[in-house]
């Protein structure tokens, strides 16, 4: 299916702009909406407009009108890690395991980024944030977001113990996430997948929506709390395990493109019966095993997608 595919040249634009700094935060919400489901959840969802947005970033309005926001799923093998790029903004979600760690850094150094505005971590599994403390170490990053999680859910594993040590080095502060105004979602969750954070890109009319892990549980509490809206890209959760993506939520996602972030592994990811309920939404369903890197680039003409093995 992979060959039959249009497929897009996305030019390359040079080193990037970095643009003044104040507010980072609020920056961040406008361009990523953070749904931090378990201990917290977002009260409003997607309310953020792409000239709201511009606004935050003290961008001319002529440039961001015209420019692009390029979304990078780079292959990380069995884990995520995804690049948000605009013209002068970098913002990472997770890191693959530990190994990933320089392949990561030569992505980004390909792609002329030497500065990380944002680090969003969906939460502590390694295969999520294996590579985070080797990021940190090796390159400038301003924000760390990570949701906040029971205290007999933090992790004690070395790959924690490590981004720890990282943070502390460089004098870096972790954020919750959460957006501004937030609600308790009234209980806490014994599978630590379900604490990922959620979030959505807006760029124009398109928008990418961001999974980290959640199974159905979380898929349902996001729902009832009416907090889920439809997305033009969807990064399919848990690496397309059978936990997750229910109907309840493909129906309003209803996405029409899905990127599965996956490689090797003994737990059959992607399940089939996963694949064929996204099938029933799209046929466009990319993978990082069989497609590698997946870049979908956001302009003023809609979506275009390029692979790189």
């Amino acid at each position: 299916m992979a060959e039959n595919r249009e497929r897009q040249k996305i030019m390359a634009s040079g080193k990037r702009k970095k643009g003044k700094k104040n507010g980072l935060f609020a920056k961040l919400l406008a361009a990523v909406i953070i749904i931090a489901v378990g201990v917290f959840a977002a009260d409003y969802f997607n309310i953020f407009t792409f000239e709201e947005w511009k606004e935050f970033f003290v961008i001319e309005k002529e440039s961001v009108a015209e420019g692009e926001v390029q979304v990078h799923y780079i292959n990380v093998g069995q884990g995520d890690c995804s690049l948000i790029l605009s013209e002068d903004t970098a913002i990472l979600i997770d890191t693959g395991e530990k190994e990933n760690g320089e392949i990561i850094c030569s992505y980004l150094e390909k792609h002329n980024v030497d500065n990380i505005d944002c680090l969003i971590l969906t939460h502590p599994h390694s295969d999520h944030m294996g590579a985070a403390s080797y990021v940190i170490d090796n390159m400038d990053v301003e924000q760390i977001i990570i949701p906040k999680v029971t205290d007999d859910m933090i992790p004690t594993t070395k790959v924690y113990e490590n981004f720890l040590k990282s943070v502390k080095n460089k004098n870096l502060k972790l954020t919750a996430a959460k957006p501004g105004m937030t609600v308790e979602a009234g209980e806490d969750y014994d599978n630590l997948n379900n604490y990922s954070a959620a979030a959505v890109l807006t760029h124009g009319s398109n928008k990418f929506m961001f999974t980290g892990d959640i199974e159905k549980k979380a898929e349902k509490d996001i729902i009832e709390a009416g907090n889920l809206t439809s997305a033009d890209v969807l990064k399919v959760a848990h690496h397309g395990s059978n936990t997750s993506s229910s109907k309840e939520f493909l129906d309003i996602v209803d996405p029409d493109y899905a990127v599965i972030e996956c490689g090797d592994n003994s737990y059959k990811h992607p399940h089939e019966e996963t694949m064929e309920r996204l099938s029933e939404y799209t046929d466009k369903i990319y993978r990082t095993d069989i497609d590698g890197n997946i870049v979908i680039t956001s302009d003023k003409d809609g979506l275009s997608v390029k692979t790189e093995n």
